[in-house]
């Protein structure tokens, strides 16, 4: 057991480090409440501007995701630990990941370049390799397609690095395509 003395110090030191805890919890909620603001911004002017909603979907949550890692560093911080050094460390915690994650970081670069250019668009009938179907989604990570009863989830690197048909429907007839 902790004695008196040793209890009331760890009690003291305590009640000394709580403003800090609140400040620091406050700052991340501020920025959490701003990430939500910022999400819920982009979407309407996705709307109103009638941008791609997978488009709109990848900026608005990259910006909630930037608003909450920036609010927890300054949230830390204001804790009274040193960020720098943080900082510093998840960079070269960044290049190690790079390397360990390289497909799944390839598939999300690989679904930002097909939102961006718009080979295919959903409910477009597309074949890629042995696969056929219609196009439910756009991600990061992969391609939704509906193929008679059963869908299929395609990684968005091989989208990008195979030949993709794109079968011509009434609605997409005449459109310019990005190639």
């Amino acid at each position: 057991m902790l004695s008196q003395e040793a209890s009331e110090a760890v009690w003291g030191q305590a009640m000394l480090y709580l403003p800090r805890l609140g400040a620091g919890l406050a700052v991340f909620l501020t920025f959490w409440v701003a990430g939500v603001a910022i999400r819920r911004l982009v979407h309407r002017v996705g709307e109103v501007r009638k941008i791609d909603p997978d488009v709109v979907a990848l900026l608005a949550n990259s910006a909630k995701i930037g608003m909450l890692l920036f609010g927890a560093i300054s949230g830390l911080g204001t804790l009274g630990i040193n960020v720098t050094a943080m900082v510093a460390g998840l960079g070269l915690t960044g290049i190690a990941l790079g390397l360990a994650l390289k497909e799944i970081i390839s598939n999300a670069l690989a679904g930002m370049l097909l939102l961006v250019y718009k080979p295919f668009k959903r409910n477009d009938e597309i074949a890629v390799l042995a696969l056929r179907g219609r196009v439910l989604e756009v991600n990061l990570r992969y391609t939704l397609l509906e193929s008679g009863a059963e869908r299929v989830f395609i990684p968005n690197t091989l989208l990008l690095t195979n030949a993709v048909g794109v079968a011509k429907t009434p609605t997409n007839e005449g459109e310019p395509r990005a190639t």
